[in-house]
C-alpha cells in the first residue's frame, strides 16, 4: 500500500467518523426535545428551567424528562466535538495528500525529462 493510498483511505475513515458525529448530534437534538416536550406538557410552567428544568417533582415524568434533556446536552456535546476534531483530522489528511500526489507528479516529470534527453542523445 502506497502512502498515497493510505492517506486516502484515512481521509475517508474520518469522513466517516465525522458523518457519525453528525448522526450523533441529531440524537442529542431529539432527545433533548423530547425530553422539553414532555417537561413542558405534563408540568407546563410549574417547572424552572435553565435551558433544562433544574427543578424535580415527586412525578416520574419529571425525572424522564431531566433523564432525556441532559442525556441530549451531553449527545450534542459530543456529536459537535466528535465532528470537529475529525474535520480538523481529514483536513490534515488530505494536506499530506496534496503534498505525496504533488511529489508524486514531480517525480513523474522528472523521469519524462530524462527519457526525453536520452531520446534526444
Amino acid at each position: 500500500m502506497s502512502l498515497r493510498d493510505y492517506l486516502h483511505e484515512k481521509a475517508e475513515e474520518s469522513r466517516h467518523n465525522e458523518s457519525i458525529g453528525y448522526f450523533i448530534i441529531i440524537i442529542g437534538s431529539i432527545f433533548f426535545v423530547g425530553g422539553s416536550l414532555i417537561t413542558a406538557s405534563i408540568f407546563g410552567k410549574e417547572v424552572e428551567w435553565i435551558f433544562f428544568p433544574y427543578k424535580l417533582t415527586d412525578n416520574p415524568y419529571s425525572l424522564f424528562g431531566f433523564a432525556l434533556n441532559l442525556i441530549g446536552i451531553v449527545l450534542l456535546a459530543l456529536g459537535i466535538s466528535l465532528c470537529i476534531y475529525y474535520a480538523i483530522e481529514r483536513a490534515w489528511y488530505m494536506e499530506e495528500l496534496r503534498k505525496a500526489q504533488a511529489e508524486e507528479g514531480e517525480k513523474l516529470l522528472k523521469r519524462k525529462r530524462r527519457r526525453k534527453i536520452k531520446l534526444e542523445k
